[in-house]
């Protein structure tokens, strides 16, 4: 019950922290995703008028800007948490304080990561519901919504524990923004964040399989939109076994940083 309190306790201590600015909340975590989406929903836009094609690899350009509006709402639950803090309390020094506190450093973490995800959810919500007000999203499948929620919420966890790995690379590195620029690059060009796999060669398809990235954009968007072929069962289970070689990673490196970490003059 105890262990409980300081998750609850961390978790709304983490919430008020979020909304204490709210301007920098807004174009920080939630303008990039909307920026980027507008970006995208004007170039299908204009490649359909340009090139006077009706469909491409199977999608009308109702279906497309469907597909960009469903990525946007992915991206806000799966994608957002970004964990700047992390490597900067490596860096600084501040991890000291967790490895005499009661509440560990990946709990403090990760229940901030929690507060975050409540908020995005949120977000996620409100937008949805504007879409619709104004019409640009036909009405949608109450379960298939539900599926859809659930799946990026779990691919929003994978995302946050990659981002927790790559910021314990602050115990070798001064900065670790690049790492987390380079993989934010490759997954939104790997995830089908900007085009639907199957604009992809299928030799390339049939190797992110495989991989964690279809499953960060492409199938939860699928799966909003009711497209999707696969079975959702097989699809959790392969994130679950990426989360677990994830989550074993974050730990060999967290047990392999703390040997080289000194905290002289703390």
């Amino acid at each position: 019950m105890a262990e409980l309190d300081k998750w609850l306790a961390t978790i709304r201590i983490s919430w008020s922290r979020q909304l204490a600015y709210k301007l920098n909340f807004l174009l920080l975590v939630i303008g990039p995703t909307l920026v980027f989406f507008f970006v995208k929903y004007n170039l299908w836009r204009s490649i359909f008028a340009l090139e006077g094609v009706t469909t491409i690899q199977g999608y009308d350009l109702k279906a497309m800007l469907h597909y960009q509006i469903w990525g946007m709402i992915v991206g806000f639950l799966a994608q957002g948490f970004q964990n700047m803090n992390l490597a900067e309390d490596i860096r600084l020094g501040r991890i000291s304080s967790y490895l005499v506190y009661p509440f560990g450093f990946w709990q403090f973490h990760t229940a901030g990561f929690i507060a975050f995800q409540a908020l995005q959810t949120l977000v996620a919500f409100v937008t949805l519901a504007i879409l619709r007000g104004t019409g640009m999203l036909d009405a949608w499948n109450w379960f298939g919504l539900l599926q859809g929620v659930g799946f990026s919420l779990l691919m929003g966890f994978f995302w946050y524990q990659v981002s927790f790995v790559l910021g314990l690379a602050a115990f070798w590195l001064e900065e670790t923004w690049v790492l987390r620029v380079m993989f934010v690059t490759i997954a939104q060009f790997m995830s089908g964040a900007i085009l639907p796999l199957e604009i992809y060669p299928g030799w390339l398809v049939r190797i992110l399989q495989w991989t964690p990235f279809p499953y960060l954009t492409y199938v939860p968007v699928k799966i909003f939109m009711g497209t999707w072929e696969g079975s959702i069962l097989q699809g959790l289970g392969t994130v679950s076994v990426w989360l677990v070689l994830v989550g074993g990673l974050s730990y060999a490196v967290w047990r392999r940083g703390l040997r080289l970490y000194t905290a002289a003059g703390m």
